[in-house]
């Protein structure tokens, strides 16, 4: 099978963007990394329509995903991806809505294995007390996404990460010579 791979430059930095003939596979914060761009329609697509997230423009994506993972991830991932813009929800109303009301921790670990940030929206998922909790592109990056889409943040977190720009750009330098 032929992985296609582009990159886009976002707010909160470089993305990659890797995609099959069937869909999105993969999408990724990656520093300032850029591999081999070998694009396709569906890598044009992604990207089109996360410049238009970008720009305002868009709320919803209806691009083609071709997820990798267990049954369960598979299952979280989709409920991930009906949770509407501007709107959260905890990692236990998952759980209640795959029918595993006592699988919250579950829940965050499939939440935690996206593969595809921001089209399959699992920064919409928070921690029971509001809290952010986790994400793999940075709890900056996830306070960007969420005051983009207009959800309001408790102003302690707020002051906790500041400016997010300057914190992604620090983060971005102390971490590329760990390749």
């Amino acid at each position: 099978m032929v992985i296609y791979t582009d990159y886009l430059e976002t707010p909160m930095g470089l993305m990659e963007c890797q995609a099959s003939d069937i869909g999105i596979r993969q999408l990724i914060f990656c520093g300032s990394d850029r591999g081999v761009e070998k694009p396709n329609t569906v890598t044009d697509a992604c990207k089109v329509q996360l410049f238009e997230y970008f720009e305002g423009a868009r709320r919803e994506f209806d691009l083609p995903i071709d997820t990798q993972g267990t049954d369960f991830q598979k299952v979280v991932w989709r409920c991930l991806s009906q949770i509407p813009f501007g709107q959260t929800l905890t990692y236990a109303d998952i759980a209640k809505r795959v029918n595993k009301p006592k699988g919250a921790q579950a829940v965050g670990g499939a939440n935690g294995r996206n593969p595809i940030s921001i089209i399959v929206p699992c920064h919409r998922v928070i921690g029971a007390n509001g809290s952010l909790t986790g994400y793999a592109g940075g709890l900056e990056r996830k306070l960007w996404l969420l005051r983009h889409e207009g959800i309001a943040i408790k102003h302690s977190v707020c002051e906790l990460y500041g400016d997010v720009r300057s914190v992604i750009q620090h983060r971005q330098a102390k971490t590329q010579f760990l390749n």
